[in-house]
């Protein structure tokens, strides 16, 4: 049965159902994505107070056969949180639900609302003197349920995982209505199927997170910074290894930056200040979060000269201040910034094994030459394998002349990744740009588990119509 547009007669017959102010006019901002290449077309958005106002728009959606868009922070890079065609789905935004419900510090549990922002719930785990370590670019804007909703990655991944490792148990509501109550604080609770592992990265595709009860750190007692110039991205997976021989689990960040992203910068952002006098061609940021009692400048200093005896390391700058450790971090969180002000013919989210990472990058510029003349700025978290492969016209060419061949450049990326065991979407999700790299690129009998899935919870099709899964 095909979905009914979220019109005017709908949003009449819900808004008698719900309080006043709950459902209003989508504004542009509902309808735009940071990369601009979609509009939206809903023309309401709801946007409740609590899990039962939740349940009871969910329920009205279902019984009217009406999509839903779940909206977070609409930073998602992959069109997950916009509707550009088809019936209008109602835009359904948890951003009333932003409390902090509860901080267990003696648990190192936090229970957020799925509206909470990033940057709120980092800055509640630190009042009580604990760290949430899910930490991205976006992190003022980006809030709780988006993040969870596409197993959101970021900086610190090496370390702490993934968003689905900071999640112990959710509150949700399911695609009929009914709330899921398993908002639970347990480390063990082997009682059936993980649907908390299933909502997560399901990109509001199976059911509308509400709340999430979140895993905290201890914060670390010391921390260090340092930029290391290596001659390669084998280097800086050799500098890695060494890194973790020494420090273990104390790595928390070791982030890959090459020549042409301070290229970039100089060229798009000047004001952002150049480290080196001389770029190099590759350099990894080092961040270490360390225990009591450890020093963080004597553990990088030990690190920058056995990586300079092993020959893995040319040059390096150790943070010699926080002010100088955020200038380092600035460094790489405004790649992106620089690359938008440039213009990426194409842009990729991967990951690959990371014994394969340098092969990929070198064999990956050769193939991408047969195709014409292209800059790439290579970046990302070499520590988890995710890499930011990123195509770009030569200097003083625009984007718009290679709208033709951009499906030629992602293919040559793509295919060359998954040739190599990698994946075509590292943390960003699939959304809606990557639905047919998923169905292109994944095994079969991972597609059709999906399907079926996505059948049996939400078998009329209303959540997040054409994310993750073709309708």
């Amino acid at each position: 049965m095909p979905l009914t547009p979220a019109d005017d007669t709908f949003a009449e017959t819900l808004n008698r159902t719900l309080p006043e102010g709950t459902l209003r006019r989508a504004e542009p901002r509902y309808l735009e994505e940071p990369r601009g290449r979609w509009q939206g077309i809903s023309g309401w958005v709801a946007l409740p107070r609590t899990v039962e106002e939740v349940s009871a728009i969910v329920r009205a959606c279902n019984a009217a056969h009406v999509g839903l868009l779940p909206y977070g922070g609409g930073t998602g890079l992959v069109g997950g949180q916009i509707a550009p065609e088809g019936p209008a789905p109602l835009i359904l935004s948890l951003e009333r639900m932003s409390a902090i419900r509860a901080v267990y510090p003696e648990e190192n549990v936090l229970v957020a609302e799925a509206g909470a922002v990033l940057a709120d719930v980092q800055a509640a785990a630190l009042e009580a003197n604990r760290l949430f370590p899910l930490s991205l670019a976006s992190e003022g804007t980006a809030r709780i349920g988006g993040l969870l909703s596409t197993n959101a990655g970021g900086v610190n991944v090496l370390r702490y995982g993934n968003a689905r490792e900071q999640v112990l148990g959710l509150e949700a509501v399911l695609p009929d209505g009914t709330i899921w109550h398993g908002l639970k604080r347990l480390r063990k609770d082997n009682t059936g199927y993980d649907l908390r592992g299933l909502l997560v990265g399901a990109e509001g595709t199976l059911g509308v997170i509400t709340a999430a009860a979140l895993k905290l750190s201890p914060v670390p007692a010391a921390t260090g910074t340092a930029l290391l110039a290596v001659e390669s991205p084998a280097a800086a997976l050799g500098l890695l290894a060494l890194a973790r021989e020494q420090l273990g689990e104390m790595v928390s960040a070791f982030e890959l930056i090459g020549r042409m992203g301070f290229d970039f910068l100089a060229e798009a952002l000047p004001e952002v200040r150049q480290p080196f006098a001389e770029p190099p061609a590759w350099c990894v940021l080092v961040e270490l979060g360390l225990a009591q009692g450890m020093d963080p400048e004597t553990a990088l200093e030990a690190l920058f000269t056995a990586g300079m005896e092993a020959g893995l390391v040319s040059d390096g700058l150790l943070a010699q201040s926080e002010a100088q450790a955020r200038a380092f971090w600035d460094i790489r969180e405004r790649i992106p910034e620089a690359n938008r002000a440039i213009g990426a013919i194409a842009s990729h989210d991967v990951s690959l094994p990371l014994s394969a990472l340098p092969e990929f990058i070198e064999t990956g510029l050769a193939r991408l030459a047969r195709l014409g003349d292209f800059r790439v700025n290579c970046f990302g978290h070499l520590g988890d394998g995710n890499l930011h492969y990123n195509v770009f016209p030569p200097k003083g060419r625009k984007k718009q002349e290679y709208v033709a061949i951009r499906g030629d450049v992602q293919r040559c990326v793509h295919d060359l990744v998954h040739e190599m065991g990698g994946s075509v979407s590292a943390e960003h999700g699939i959304g809606r740009l990557k639905v047919d790299d998923l169905e292109r690129y994944s095994d079969p009998a991972k597609l059709a588990a999906m399907r079926a899935i996505k059948a049996a919870l939400d078998p009329g099709g209303i959540m997040n119509p054409g994310a993750v899964i073709r309708g």
